[in-house]
């Protein structure tokens, strides 16, 4: 009587070569991000908080006769007079309900800056990363309506209002970004300039003399 072969089961050379990748792959996937990826996520998420933060701009001047904050005064709700001391958070408080969380006035690089948890009486300029083109209006698509606060001309700001003209070059501190910022226009686009592409859209707002206000 024939007795039948036991049969063993094992890896073949494929199958094993098929593990060993896909553990090379999870181990890829689990493994963190190198800085370069950091950065470039970071960036990406500074991006698109100011993509949110004009945004605001407009759906809020749509019911204010195309103005934006810092060009209405108090009595009309706006923050005109409140902006020009500098008190630049009054702007972004005023805007509320189309910001709906402060979560995206804060640069995800800028660690000396902190989320606020609302726009009561803990809401300030503490809470902010990003700067507001004090003069910025519509008509004008590509001034500086907002941007990253590590822009400078090398002149101490008064009362946190800057001017940028071709007097006093712009550029960027090493603050974050290595040296560069992002700029939200006031068309809705947001460009990320190097010191010499800043000073080139600086060329183009339709104004000599941009005034930003830093937080």
């Amino acid at each position: 009587m024939k007795t039948e072969e036991s049969s063993t089961s094992g890896f073949s050379v494929l199958e094993l070569s098929v593990v060993v990748l896909l553990l090379a792959l999870l181990a890829m996937a689990l493994m963190p991000a190198g800085r370069g990826n950091k950065a470039k996520a970071t960036r990406i998420n500074c991006v698109n908080n100011l993509k949110e933060i004009g945004l605001s701009f407009r759906t809020w001047a749509l019911d204010n006769q195309d103005n934006y904050p810092m060009r209405v005064s108090i009595t009309n709700h706006g923050a005109m007079e409140l902006a020009s001391t500098g008190l630049l958070f009054s702007v972004f408080q005023v805007m509320s309900n189309e910001l709906s969380t402060p979560k995206v006035l804060r640069c995800p690089t800028d660690t000396k800056r902190k989320c606020a948890n609302g726009f009561t009486t803990a809401f300030g300029n503490s809470n902010l990363s990003y700067f507001v083109g004090i003069d910025s209006t519509d008509t004008n698509p590509q001034m500086f309506l907002a941007g990253d606060r590590n822009i400078t001309n090398g002149v101490t700001p008064n009362r946190g209002l800057l001017d940028l003209s071709s007097d006093q070059p712009a550029g960027w501190t090493e603050d974050f970004h290595d040296r560069q910022g992002n700029v939200g226009l006031a068309d809705g686009s947001v460009q990320q300039f190097s010191r010499s592409k800043l000073q080139e859209a600086l060329k183009y707002t339709g104004s000599t003399n941009n005034r930003i206000l830093l937080p």
